[in-house]
């Protein structure tokens, strides 16, 4: 009895005070509106300042355009490797004079003829104007190198809507022996009269390397020419690939 006696609960009135203690520390906590930056306020100055400046009619700066000697640093120079095949020398040092004459005096780069390695090199100088000059000539040694006259090269560089396409037979058809040499037969055609009647009626230019095929023309032409000798590889008759050629002729005069 001693000890139920003795023993003492907690006291209500602390456990409120607690509470309110709690409750004040909350409101201390809470910030007041009237404290807040006024940031709507500041994007509204933003936006009036931004309508002030349309207003007064300033136009922006117009730059003229760089030329390729002003586009890196003028320590900087591209240059272009481009491989030639050792049955494609002799044609080269032939027609050099022809080869780096346009690249020299149209497009003011720097040429020369590496023969150790087997390779023209091609590079910017200062003189230079046009950025797409290196690749317009590194396009026009390639052409030459795989097989194209000078004269049809020479195209690639004054005009700007002329491209290379190359495939392979065997990407068409898988043929050996046999019926891949009948396959190049029927795409060159008798002393080479199949091969001359694609190029004048698609108003492309045609190479014939073993398996490998090399056209030059437009985006559309080329389509043109690729499709007549994939139907003569598939083994369509000559006569056939003709008047299908003549008649995509006469629609592409129609059109233009």
């Amino acid at each position: 009895m001693s000890s139920l006696a003795s023993y003492k609960g907690p006291k209500p009135v602390e456990k409120l005070a607690a509470q309110n203690d709690i409750q004040e520390d909350e409101e201390d906590v809470l910030i007041s509106a009237d404290t807040l930056p006024e940031h709507g306020n500041a994007a509204g100055h933003a936006a009036e300042a931004d309508d002030m400046d349309m207003d007064t009619g300033l136009e922006k700066p117009k730059f003229a355009a760089l030329k390729a000697n002003e586009m890196g640093s003028k320590s900087t120079v591209q240059q272009r490797k481009i491989p030639i095949p050792p049955h494609r020398m002799t044609p080269l040092k032939n027609e050099w004079l022809k080869v780096y004459s346009p690249l020299v005096d149209h497009l003011k780069l720097q040429v020369r003829m590496n023969v150790k390695s087997k390779s023209v090199e091609i590079r910017t100088s200062k003189h230079t104007t046009d950025t797409g000059a290196l690749q317009k000539g590194a396009d026009f040694i390639r052409a030459f190198a795989l097989g194209f006259d000078i004269d049809d090269s020479t195209a690639l560089l004054r005009l700007d809507d002329l491209y290379l396409d190359s495939f392979e037979i065997k990407d068409v058809k898988t043929l050996h022996g046999d019926h891949l040499s009948r396959a190049i037969g029927r795409i060159a055609g008798k002393d080479g009269k199949t091969k001359f009647t694609i190029e004048n009626a698609s108003k492309t230019r045609i190479v014939l390397a073993e398996t490998r095929i090399h056209i030059l023309g437009s985006f559309q032409n080329i389509k043109t020419a690729r499709d007549a000798i994939v139907a003569l590889i598939m083994g369509s008759p000559p006569g056939k690939v003709y008047s299908t050629l003549r008649n995509k002729a006469a629609r592409m005069k129609e059109r233009f």
